[in-house]
């Protein structure tokens, strides 16, 4: 009888021991878990993370919010009694295993430190990675967040950005838009060049130095191929080559000279 009522005080005495470490630990948990949501918003307002560029700003949000919540859990760990040697060394192993398990995410958190440090591009930059094109939006701790200009918002990798090529549109100012028209082998060539000429310097975005290049410069199956080039701000690029192409398309009509369809010229032998 003696036997039962010392272990059921024992029992007792664990349960409000452990049971106390227990609530503390999750009343801290579920605190700080809160805590850490609305820290963002509190950066965001300091002026150190004013000044920062933006790319580094999502890019701090990602890893400050990762780094409070191993804090966190460290901090619920010692309120439950864990020894710190053994944790540390649980912990340690276990990084290991993850690390082994998750190597492609260690390799973009890797990739996105060297988009920070050699800035290939940036936030509010245009890329083109040759599968999906449109603004930075976010770089965040493992991934770069792409907004296409028909508003899908593409979640890349930042490991595939960094091993692949990437085209940035808009870090360099001025821009040469190329075009080819194509017309046919009947069309009078001198007065073509003449009208893709005056059509490409009249359009007042272009710029005058360097002039515009027109050419002949294919003499394919069907056709007779002409090169536009002409150099323009980059934020005019489209509406430049939209522009033209329609301008070309009225003057060709105007002047009857034709736009050629894929032709082929059969032989028969007798």
């Amino acid at each position: 009888m003696e036997f039962v009522e010392q272990l059921l005080n024992s029992l007792g005495g664990l349960v409000i021991t452990y049971g106390l470490k227990l609530l503390v630990a999750l009343v801290v948990l579920t605190v700080g878990l809160k805590l850490i949501k609305l820290f963002p918003k509190c950066f965001e307002k300091s002026k150190g993370y004013q000044r920062m560029d933006p790319s580094v700003q999502s890019f701090a949000n990602s890893a400050t919010k990762l780094a409070l919540k191993v804090i966190l859990f460290v901090t619920v760990a010692a309120i439950m009694g864990i020894p710190m040697t053994s944790f540390i060394t649980v912990l340690g192993t276990f990084g290991v295993a993850l690390g082994l398990a998750l190597q492609g995410g260690l390799s973009n958190v890797a990739s996105g430190i060297m988009i920070l440090i050699f800035n290939p591009f940036a936030v509010g930059e245009t890329i083109d990675n040759h599968q999906d094109s449109g603004v930075v939006t976010e770089i965040t701790l493992f991934h770069t967040v792409v907004t296409t200009f028909d508003k899908r918002r593409v979640i890349i990798p930042n490991s595939k950005l960094t091993s692949e090529t990437v085209i940035n549109l808009s870090r360099e100012p001025i821009r040469r838009c190329d075009m080819v028209f194509s017309t046919s082998y009947d069309d009078d060539i001198t007065k073509t060049l003449e009208l893709l000429t005056e059509i490409a310097t009249s359009h007042p975005n272009v710029h005058k130095d360097p002039a515009p290049f027109v050419r002949l410069t294919e003499m394919a199956a069907s056709s007779l191929n002409y090169t536009v080039r002409v150099w323009c701000d980059a934020a005019d690029y489209w509406n430049i080559k939209f522009d033209i192409t329609e301008s070309v398309k009225r003057a060709f009509d105007e002047n009857n000279i034709s736009i050629p369809y894929n032709q082929m010229d059969v032989h028969i032998k007798q």
